[in-house]
């Protein structure tokens, strides 16, 4: 008769687990990386290995703080929509190495555009940060990356392929954003570098907190529930549902992997879940 060794007993016979660390060595860009996913995605990559995670923004207090949470982080103040902005992040990962292995694209702004009450000057926010900023700054890296076996992997939304009332400019940039990446995926392979992105759906963020700013508690609670309903996973998702997605496009076991965009959004573009089926009554 044979019988299974318990658990403790494999573990012995097997070793200690290795721990995964996919980016040993390597030197990875994350933009918005102070807050959110950005943070999170920069401590992955730090934890999996990599030498040196730069994070990049414009606010130097969330760059400070998320650097102290692993030696390999380096806050890099920059505004990648600016004159200099590309530049001044190029000069940082050089001061480090000549190689860049990952880009990852997560700085973005949301504003609320409605018609009726059109900001010009939003609109233009919108498109300068989401998406001529990441291709700018794509543009001054694209020496620095590594041919073949970079890998760019891009923050979209679920709102590029299913905006909402009021809100065009920004599902108009991510809409973009899926557009790059593919663009780009193309234009790329010819060097090695695979380009993909991530499209999440609603996530507890930094972000999403400001974005309600000023909306009473009540009222923010009666729209969270409802908006809750369309999701058929029944919640918002959290920034650690996101990140092993970015991860993983990002490492070499995806290198057949390219112009791809991921959605990760507890299911909101299937639509709201049905509800319970009718009972069927026979007829008499």
């Amino acid at each position: 008769m044979t019988t299974t060794p318990p658990a403790e007993q494999i573990h012995r016979e097997r070793g200690p687990t290795v721990p995964h660390q996919p980016f040993t060595g390597q030197h990875v860009v994350v933009t918005g990386g102070g807050t959110g996913i950005g943070r999170a995605a920069a401590l992955a990559f730090a934890e999996q290995g990599a030498a040196g995670v730069y994070l990049v923004g414009r606010r130097a207090e969330p760059l400070e703080k998320a650097a102290v949470d692993h030696p390999a982080l380096v806050p890099v103040v920059a505004d990648i929509r600016a004159d200099g902005g590309p530049a001044a992040v190029a000069a940082a990962v050089r001061e480090r190495t000549d190689t860049l292995d990952v880009l990852v694209h997560n700085a973005g702004v949301f504003r609320p555009t409605p018609l009726d009450r059109l900001d010009a000057a939003a609109v233009r926010e919108i498109l300068d940060i989401n998406v001529v900023g990441a291709a700018v700054l794509t543009a001054e890296l694209l020496p620095l990356l590594r041919s073949p076996g970079a890998a760019l992997v891009l923050i979209s939304s679920v709102t590029g392929h299913l905006p909402s009332p009021g809100q065009f400019a920004y599902a108009a940039s991510k809409a973009a954003v899926d557009s790059m990446t593919r663009s780009w995926a193309k234009e790329l392979a010819p060097r090695g570098i695979r380009v993909n992105a991530v499209a999440p759906g609603t996530v507890e963020t930094e972000a999403l907190t400001a974005a309600a700013l000023g909306v009473p508690e009540e009222q923010l609670a009666a729209i969270r529930a409802q908006k809750i309903k369309a999701f058929p996973l029944g919640r918002y998702g959290q920034v650690d549902d996101v990140t092993p997605w970015i991860t993983r496009l990002a490492e070499t076991g995806s290198s057949w992997l390219t112009g791809q965009v991921l959605t990760v959004d507890g299911g909101w573009d299937l639509g709201a879940p049905a509800g319970p089926a009718p009972v069927r009554k026979d007829a008499s």
